[in-house]
């Protein structure tokens, strides 16, 4: 076993892959730990009418960010590792792309503004915080890096975008700015790490001078990436729509209770993204050799990242009103309950990051599309129902319930997908557990 395991870690590509991945979640794990104790510290500053406010604006711009993107990251990465010698013109194409993205959103904004009922203030932190989506578009260099196994550059420019973040919201904490300093200082965030790539870009002999706009690879790119600018903005909706209905129906002091407990409970998200990531070829790898060794490996990745979830979940649910009075203070006496329900979404979002991730390897696109329409339709559906009754509360139960339609019970409507239903259910009865046992 010991001469395996040392065969292992000493293949080249094992190294390669493992260091990669290593780069990625510590970057991840220190940036929970600041971002958490820096974001709850402007929480606290802010109070939960101004940090609603300053989410929902976010939020709101959020809605329109798949815009921007254009479903290009996979694609573009997948060209630039078998067609490394078009460097260039992708890039540049990628990169011209993606501003016109964001320049597109300036209207749509405008114009989904006019069916709000916000004031100047609100609508200006929301266009100030647009201005953030144009300079993202340089995040076409991390397309590169991940394409390179280079993870690393990117993981130090937002490391060096976080420290400098941090320290200027300690600043303005400590000078009593506005409110509205904050909102520019998420711009400034992207210009940090735009500047950031550049940097290794350069560092890495190359010149951002060499990128070419190319029509017909734009065309071509525009083409296939469609279906995933779709799916996107389907995810977009699904993942910001209740901050503004919350904003909408409710009033900004209650986003800024529905906020803070959502990123206590999406702080560890990052965890079974990394470890599907990390995984998943090895499970890949499996069908080309066996279906069955394919489906036990699935299922062993499931069991470790839903016991993982609602361990988390059953901590949380009885530590929530005592942690949210610790970190955040009385002012945000709602969020402990929202808290305890919300946590237990982790379980199903757990489900989805694996699922999603074998939906792309069984080239089930258009049903991972009308999963992710499914969850965002019961969402909204009941919002409108439980906010006039439950308030803030019944947002936590619609987000939760949405969350299970769309990342499990989804799966036992359509033939393609019911064996990955039955996988899930398994691991919720913790049936392999005890299996294990006998």
């Amino acid at each position: 076993m010991i001469k395996r395991l040392k065969a292992l870690t000493d293949h080249t590509g094992f190294r390669r892959y493992g260091a990669n991945t290593l780069w990625v979640f510590g970057e991840k794990i220190i940036r929970m730990m600041i971002s958490l104790w820096v974001g709850i510290w402007v929480a606290r500053y802010l109070g939960p009418s101004e940090y609603g406010l300053l989410n929902y604006a976010q939020s709101f711009v959020g809605l329109f960010g798949a815009i921007a993107a254009l479903g290009l990251e996979g694609i573009v990465i997948r060209e630039l590792v078998n067609h490394p010698q078009q460097r260039d013109v992708l890039m540049g194409t990628t990169f011209w792309m993606k501003v016109g993205g964001s320049l597109l959103i300036l209207p749509l904004l405008a114009i989904a503004l006019l069916f709000t009922s916000n004031d100047h203030a609100s609508t200006l932190l929301i266009f100030v915080i647009s201005f953030a989506t144009i300079i993202q578009s340089f995040n076409v260099v991390d397309f590169y890096f991940q394409s390179k196994i280079l993870s690393k550059y990117a993981v130090y420019s937002s490391s060096i975008s976080l420290f400098i973040s941090s320290v200027l919201k300690i600043v303005f904490i400590l000078t009593h700015s506005p409110l509205i300093f904050f909102a520019w200082l998420i711009v400034f965030d992207s210009l940090i790490i735009a500047l950031g790539y550049g940097y290794f870009y350069f560092y890495t002999r190359l010149s951002l001078k060499d990128w070419r706009f190319d029509r017909t690879l734009a065309k071509t790119l525009l083409h296939e990436s469609w279906p995933y600018i779709l799916s996107s903005m389907v995810i977009s909706f699904y993942m910001r729509i209740d901050q503004v209905m919350i904003k909408e129906m409710m009033s900004a002091n209650a986003v800024g209770q529905y906020a803070a407990a959502v990123r206590i409970s999406e702080a560890w998200y990052f965890i079974p993204g990394v470890l599907a990531t990390s995984l998943f070829p090895a499970i890949v790898n499996a069908k080309t050799h066996s279906m069955a060794l394919y489906q036990q490996r699935l299922q062993k990745l499931y069991d470790f990242t839903i016991w993982l979830s609602i361990a988390v979940a059953l901590m949380m649910t009885f530590l929530s009103d005592w942690m949210i009075h610790l970190l955040y203070g009385n002012a945000y006496y709602q969020s402990g309950t929202i808290l305890m329900i919300h946590i237990w979404t982790g379980v199903f979002i757990s489900m989805s990051i694996i699922s999603g991730k074998w939906y792309v390897n069984e080239k089930l696109a258009s049903l991972a599309l009308y999963r992710n329409l499914s969850g965002a339709a019961v969402n909204v559906l009941l919002n409108f129902i439980l906010i006039p009754l439950y308030g803030v509360i019944g947002v936590a139960f619609a987000t939760l319930f949405s969350y299970i339609m769309a990342s499990y019970l989804f799966d036992l409507f359509t033939p393609q997908t019911r064996e990955v239903f039955y996988q899930k259910t398994k691991s919720l009865l913790f049936y392999t557990l005890f299996k294990g046992f006998k």
